[in-house]
C-alpha cells in the first residue's frame, strides 16, 4: 500500500520555541491542494526531549520537521542519515518507515533553491554570521553552488568548531575561516547569509554587509530584519524562500508526491501578512 493510500497520516514540526512555526500553515496548504486527509501540527519539544517525543508516536506518523534545539540532538537518535545530514552533522527531517527512523536535512537543498530563485550569479565567496546548525547547513549549499571561500562570523570562535569541521569536510573543500562579528572590517564577499537573530544585526554589523551583492537571511518573521531592510536594489534572499523550498522537499518525503509549491507560498505569504497586521 503506497503512502497516499488508507488512513490519515500525521506529521509535525518539533522545536522550543514553536508557536512562531510556519510549517503547519505550508504542509497543510499542500494537503489541501491535493486532497490529502493528512494532519500537520507544532509541538512544543525542548532540549533533550526528542527521544521521549519519538517513543511516544504510533503508526499513523510519517514524518517530522526539525527546529532549534534539536537538529543536532536527532543525529544519535535516527537509525539512517542521508549524506547531506551526515555532512551537515544536523537533522531536520525525520521519516518514519517501517520502524526505522530516517535522519535527512532538506535544508540543504532549500537554501541551493531559495538562492537560486533569486539569482543564478556565479558565487564565489560567501560570510555567513553565525555558526550553529543552520549555519552549517547554509554553508553546505553555498559550497555545492560553487563557493570556495566562506567567512565564519561569531561572537566565540570556540563554539563554530564543529560547523568548521562540517564545512572543511565538504567535497568542494572550500577554505573556511572563522572570524568576529563585532569585527568592523567590511566583508568583500558575494554573499552574505545571516543565521542570527534580527535584534543582533546592528547598525556596524549591517554596514559590514554592504558590499555584498546578495543578501540571504534565514530568518522570515519579523520582517524585514535590519539587514534584509538594508539590500536596497541588491539580490535579495528571505527566510521564506528558504522555508517554503525546504518544505517542499520534506513534503515530497514524507507523500512521495510532488509539493504545490504555489500553494505553499501563497499560504505563507498570507500567515505573515497576517501577522503584520497591528
Amino acid at each position: 500500500m503506497g503512502v497516499l493510500e488508507g488512513r490519515a497520516r500525521r506529521c509535525g514540526v518539533l522545536g522550543d520555541p514553536i508557536a512562531h512555526s510556519l510549517s503547519p500553515t505550508l504542509h497543510r496548504a499542500g494537503y489541501a491542494e491535493l486532497g490529502l486527509d493528512w494532519e500537520y501540527d507544532a509541538h512544543r519539544v525542548a532540549s533533550g526531549g526528542l527521544a521521549d517525543f519519538v517513543a511516544g508516536l504510533g503508526p499513523q506518523w510519517r514524518g517530522l520537521s526539525l527546529t532549534m534545539p534539536l537538529k543536532r540532538e536527532a543525529v544519535a537518535l535516527v537509525d539512517d542519515l542521508t549524506e547531506r545530514a551526515r555532512l551537515a552533522g544536523a537533522v531536520n527531517t525525520v521519516l518514519l518507515e517501517d520502524g526505522r527512523l530516517l535522519g535527512d536535512n532538506t535544508d540543504v537543498p532549500g537554501a541551493i533553491a531559495a538562492i537560486r530563485q533569486r539569482t543564478g550569479a556565479h558565487l564565489a565567496s560567501a560570510a555567513i554570521l553565525g555558526g550553529g546548525a543552520t549555519a552549517t547547513s547554509v554553508g553546505l549549499a553555498l559550497a555545492d553552488l560553487g563557493v570556495r571561500s566562506l567567512a565564519l562570523l561569531v561572537r566565540d570562535p570556540a563554539r563554530a568548531a564543529e560547523t568548521r569541521e562540517a564545512l572543511a569536510g565538504h567535497p568542494g573543500r572550500p577554505d573556511v575561516v572563522v572570524g568576529l562579528l563585532d569585527d568592523p572590517a567590511p566583508l568583500e564577499v558575494d554573499l552574505v547569509a545571516s543565521t542570527v537573530p534580527a535584534d543582533a544585526q546592528d547598525h556596524r554589523l549591517v554596514a559590514r554587509c554592504r558590499d555584498a551583492g546578495v543578501v540571504f537571511d534565514v530568518l522570515y518573521h519579523p520582517w524585514p530584519t535590519p539587514l534584509a531592510a538594508s539590500a536596497g536594489d541588491r539580490v535579495l534572499v528571505s527566510g521564506l524562500d528558504l522555508l517554503i523550498h525546504q518544505a517542499a522537499v520534506q513534503f515530497e518525503l514524507f507523500t512521495g508526491q510532488p509539493a504545490p509549491v504555489a500553494a505553499m507560498r501563497a499560504a505563507g505569504e498570507r500567515a505573515l501578512a497576517e501577522r503584520a497586521v497591528p
